[in-house]
């Protein structure tokens, strides 16, 4: 028996439901035989709903479309309709590019947000995960159940009750604490003739809930939309079938199985001894026998229990690197060449010439070209699982991580310890601290479900400088989470103090260093001003 809730449908339903989608009762389904725009915009819609996409598309959907001539579709019964051609040049012939060519929009439900990273993974995959910002995690399945992960091995072993015990105790927490604090914060930050009630009341939600996603376990299931390439999902599931936690192995053959209803030509080598399966091999194994030496050689070091954000990594002649490449391409002379113009540059060239390059930048996604991409910067950081959950989406860089664990502490929200709720919010953090330490011997992959969002983890994460710019001006927004509006902050400082890159960090004007009370307020009335326009 799977650990995943089937919807019901009716038998209208289920008649308008299996022309679109390619199961109707698995937690993975592939959309099919719908416009692109509506595939995007129900995955638009679907990150902000705490709607199973199925029941969005009957609820929100069904109304606007022409469904007359679809009658006899039915993707349930599978498309195998691979192309002669996509054989022979594909599968025969290997040319990789062909399978770039086609895609798929693929629902990914009721996934752990240890599995929502995993599938996340990739550079060249689109995604749109549900957000704790929006959707209260108070509300239950249909069959009274909360809304976590319960792994088959572990809820059937002797710490399956005290699992699902504590499991259910933190989300009793979160639930209890989350309308007292929406009370304080309306309390707190009264509204304001401007705002009508509906925008008052999602930013005082928005807040509440910002504060309290500490308190949900890493088990906490999400739904998340992809849409990727054949070649993509190929690289995805040999990457999840070498995984070492269960959830992931399981998840890749439920994807497995519905994209080849889709794309069957471009997944056919997933499992070929030689070519797949001998993938997947290479990468358990590597990463196996990588991590067993690194544990027989590392010294164990004293715990520092606080957030940072450190810059570990960057060239000291960076901005000499960015102005040579600024000049090689605008110019015919050779990269030597253009590395001598630089060095007899005066400060005031050097900063006239980088100027000219960014221009007048009118918004934060008006972004020079890719001489920024000559210099990097590595940063080592600690912050809560809940902030890292939202940087990890910046792909284009280089981000790797340790395993979440409790060793490294925990954040309490600030508007937590003024509304006088730290007490009941550490209380529930330290049942999940001996959850996961008394999980770790049997269970060491399993036991980060026991992991609430609050406790800190470690990871690094290189990027050139045009990314830099990217993640550190929409990271800093005024809308942003408070633990990653912290981080941006960090970095462009340390880029300009401890890299020394000064026109850099100047070229980064859409840095947002403003003190907000509200952080979702702004931006709800721009979309009540949007939604005013449309009608």
């Amino acid at each position: 028996m799977h650990a995943y809730v089937a919807e019901d449908f009716t038998d209208a339903e289920v008649a308008i439901l299996r022309r679109y989608f390619t199961n109707l009762d698995g937690p993975v389904f592939a959309l099919v035989n719908l416009p692109e725009v509506v595939k995007g915009a129900l995955f638009a819609r679907y990150s902000r709903s705490s709607k199973s996409l199925r029941r969005l598309f009957l609820d929100e959907f069904v109304g606007d479309l022409d469904l007359e001539g679809d009658v006899t579709v039915d993707a349930t019964i599978g498309l195998d309709r691979a192309d002669d051609l996509y054989q022979k040049i594909f599968y025969e012939y290997g040319d990789d590019s062909v399978a770039q060519l086609g895609g798929v929009h693929l629902a990914c439900e009721q996934a752990s947000n240890i599995l929502t990273k995993v599938l996340e993974w990739g550079r060249i995959m689109s995604y749109l995960e549900q957000s704790t910002r929006y959707l209260g995690y108070d509300k239950r399945f249909a069959d009274g159940r909360y809304r976590y992960y319960r792994d088959h091995d572990l809820t059937n072993s002797k710490l399956g009750l005290r699992y699902v015990g504590d499991m259910d105790r933190m989300f009793d927490t979160y639930g209890e604490l989350l309308p007292e604090l929406i009370e304080y914060i309306g309390k707190k930050f009264p509204k304001t003739p401007e705002d009508t009630d509906f925008v008052y009341r999602q930013a005082i939600r928005a807040k509440a809930l910002d504060a309290v996603r500490g308190l949900l376990p890493a088990s906490a299931l999400s739904n998340l939309g992809i849409y990727a390439s054949g070649q993509a999902y190929e690289a995805l599931l040999l990457r999840m079938r070498a995984h070492p936690l269960p959830e992931v192995r399981n998840y890749a053959e439920l994807m497995y199985e519905e994209l080849v209803k889709v794309i069957p030509s471009f997944l056919k080598r997933v499992n070929v001894a030689e070519r797949g399966v001998a993938w997947t091999d290479y990468l358990r194994e590597t990463k196996s026998a990588t991590a067993q030496i690194v544990q027989s050689m590392v010294e164990s070091e004293p715990v520092e229990d606080a957030e940072y954000v450190r810059l570990v990594g960057f060239n000291s002649r960076g901005e000499d690197d960015v102005l040579e490449a600024i000049v090689f391409a605008n110019s015919t002379v050779t990269h030597e060449a253009a590395a001598a113009t630089v060095g007899k540059m005066t400060g005031d060239q050097r900063a006239e010439l980088m100027k000219s390059y960014v221009g007048e930048r009118e918004n934060r996604r008006h972004r020079p070209g890719r001489a920024f991409e000559r210099t990097d910067y590595r940063f080592e950081l600690v912050t809560d699982y809940g902030a890292f959950r939202d940087l990890q989406r910046h792909r284009m860089l280089t981000l790797e991580w340790q395993p979440l664990t409790v060793e490294l502490g925990y954040d309490v929200p600030e508007i937590i310890r003024e509304a006088g709720l730290a007490e009941r919010y550490e209380d529930s953090l330290q049942r999940s601290a001996a959850l996961y330490f008394d999980l770790k011997e049997e269970f060491p992959e399993q036991a980060q479900y026991a992991v609430a969002l609050a406790f800190r983890i470690r990871y690094v994460m290189q990027m050139n400088a045009r990314e830099a710019m990217h993640l550190i001006e929409l990271r800093s927004g005024p809308q942003g989470h408070p633990s990653y509006r912290r981080v941006a902050h960090e970095m462009a400082r340390q880029i300009d103090e401890v890299a020394g890159h000064h026109e850099i960090a100047k070229s980064m004007n859409y840095v947002d260093f403003s003190d907000i009370d509200l952080e979702r307020l702004e931006a709800e009335r721009n979309a009540e001003r949007s939604r005013a326009k449309r009608h």
